[in-house]
């Protein structure tokens, strides 16, 4: 196995890793990238980008990317393929990372930028026409069907706070709930039974996405009488859950009980000095490029602050 000590290792790419990327570089700290097993994120799945500041006629999300890319190597961003594949963060001295199981790095700050993954249905067609109507963020999507007819999948508060979102804007929110209730808290609940225009369909499970080059339809299952019937939406929206990326810092970091990466309010620090946290690892309420991109910065800046005090340290040793 080969090794390598470097001053600041960023684990994945995306919104918040490109950004601390950048402010790293910029602050002259030497940072090593690694960009994931999806470099640029999610976002690099997503078509058009209207609600990230500065791009007034939006941007195209796979472009979006390679421009903060582009931005973090200008500033000498050692930007790799590769993924962290283990942790050791029992020595905060000395933080080891393995890169895809053949690599060692030792680094002196790490900053994780994993991501989290949305939980999909698993259907062919779903991820067919997925940017084409098939979306698993209505906050970033649901402007592009305002005045339509639309479809979203889910039973928990995220699903109904999507729901009650997308109302504001479409003619009609169809839920498709797969059981007989909500798994959503009561006052959510009721948010969506008592909007007019959200129609509840239970006992209903999606079989199809239905479109050639964008979403005509649902055809849907009710698993109480197995009848199969279509509903006519201009967008599907999956809202069953995200999955954070962080299955290997589970041995050592704080976690909450859905994965994601506890830090110290009103920072990035997590419970491991010289590891911090940002975008979606550690958001689970906003998760958006914007503020993860926010996180990111923070997170370069409590990095710096971080090594200037541990120099502090060892000179007043010296």
């Amino acid at each position: 196995m080969t090794k390598e000590e470097v001053n600041v290792l960023i684990l994945g790419s995306g919104p918040a890793g490109y950004t601390a990327a950048i402010y790293a570089a910029r602050a002259g700290m030497n940072p090593v990238m690694y960009q994931g097993d999806q470099p640029g994120g999610q976002l690099t799945i997503t078509n058009d980008v209207e609600n990230f500041p500065g791009y007034v006629d939006g941007v195209q999300g796979p472009e979006m990317m390679e421009q903060l890319r582009k931005q973090a190597e200008r500033f000498g961003t050692d930007n790799r393929w590769g993924m962290g594949t283990a942790v050791d963060f029992s020595d905060s001295s000395a933080l080891k990372v393995i890169i895809d199981e053949n690599h060692e790095i030792t680094a002196k700050s790490v900053i994780i930028s994993t991501g989290a993954s949305a939980k999909w249905l698993g259907l062919p067609s779903e991820q067919r026409l997925n940017g084409m109507g098939v979306s698993a963020c209505a906050v970033c999507d649901g402007f592009f069907f305002r005045g339509k007819e639309v479809a979203i999948v889910g039973a928990g508060d995220t699903a109904c706070e999507e729901a009650h979102y997308l109302s504001k804007l479409c003619k009609k929110v169809t839920m498709l709930v797969r059981k007989d209730h909500f798994k959503a808290s009561t006052i959510m609940e009721n948010r969506v039974r008592n909007t007019p225009n959200i129609e509840i369909l239970f006992n209903t499970e999606t079989v199809e996405v239905l479109g050639e080059d964008e979403v005509t339809g649902v055809k849907v299952l009710n698993n109480e009488t197995n009848e199969e019937s279509v509903v006519e939406v201009a967008a599907f929206f999956v809202a069953i859950g995200h999955k954070p990326n962080t299955d290997i810092f589970k041995p050592y970091l704080e976690l909450d009980h859905e994965g994601y990466i506890k830090t110290i309010p009103g920072s990035t620090l997590t419970n491991v000095s010289g590891v911090f946290a940002s975008g979606d690892a550690q958001d689970k309420i906003y998760r958006q490029a914007v503020t993860a991109a926010g996180t990111g910065c923070m997170a370069a800046l409590d990095a710096e602050r971080y090594l200037s005090e541990v120099e502090f340290e060892v000179a007043q040793l010296a």
